[in-house]
């Protein structure tokens, strides 16, 4: 049991190795902030423009979708960060992961809010052009507020699988949580480093979770 305890759970590893912890969690952070903003503006657009209903554009929307519904995000990561720069285009490692996040993630909240936007009747929609509103601002003000609403609990299993994906980063050497608690215990011979980083997540990821169950049991009311 002790040695449990001094291997996985020693408080003098983890005083010794918060430094490495810190840096990790404020790179995720700002990783998970710069990449989130970047996926629901991207999600929430394709699935505007695959509403226009255009002949040439629904077909094209629809493959990147499944395409990159169906790519790894893993693997996205690594032909961004590796094969790009045959290309003449080279992204830091923090670029990678934000753009690989955004692409990915887009796909996924494309559909859920495509999900919402058919779930308001298409009668509003008429009634707020007749009223002269035009297409934006009938999303806008009219469609788009009550097609959130609809997808809500969705949208927020999506965002906390979201945030957990991001630890793919630590394969192109961003220092977020899991690369810096790996590098800690590397350097201590101890694995308190990866218990703090799982601290970390578990306590980044519970109200989100909290927030889950309470609009799961709203919607079941």
């Amino acid at each position: 049991m002790n040695e449990i305890v001094r291997t996985f759970f020693n408080v003098e590893v983890l005083i010794e190795t918060r430094k490495f912890l810190l840096i990790g969690l404020t790179t995720t952070l700002q990783l998970i902030g710069v990449s989130l903003f970047l996926a629901l503006g991207w999600g929430l657009a394709l699935s505007v423009l695959r509403n226009v209903n255009l002949k040439w554009l629904n077909p094209l929307i629809a493959f990147y979708i499944t395409v990159l519904r169906a790519l790894p995000i893993l693997v996205l990561l690594l032909v961004i960060y590796y094969a790009l720069p045959f290309v003449g285009i080279e992204l830091n490692s923090f670029m990678a992961a934000t753009m690989a996040l955004g692409l990915c993630g887009g796909a996924y909240y494309a559909e859920i809010f495509r999900a919402g936007i058919e779930a308001v009747g298409k009668g509003q929609g008429e009634a707020a052009r007749s009223l002269g509103l035009n297409y934006r601002q009938m999303m806008q003000y009219v469609v788009l507020p009550q097609g959130v609403r609809v997808v809500l609990p969705p949208l927020t299993t999506n965002t906390l699988e979201f945030m957990k994906s991001t630890v793919a980063a630590s394969v192109v050497a961003l220092p977020d949580i899991l690369h810096q608690a790996v590098q800690a215990q590397n350097n201590t011979f101890n694995a308190t480093p990866l218990m703090g980083a799982l601290g970390i997540y578990i306590v980044m990821c519970f109200p989100i979770v909290q927030i889950i169950r309470k609009l799961e049991r709203k919607e079941r009311k």
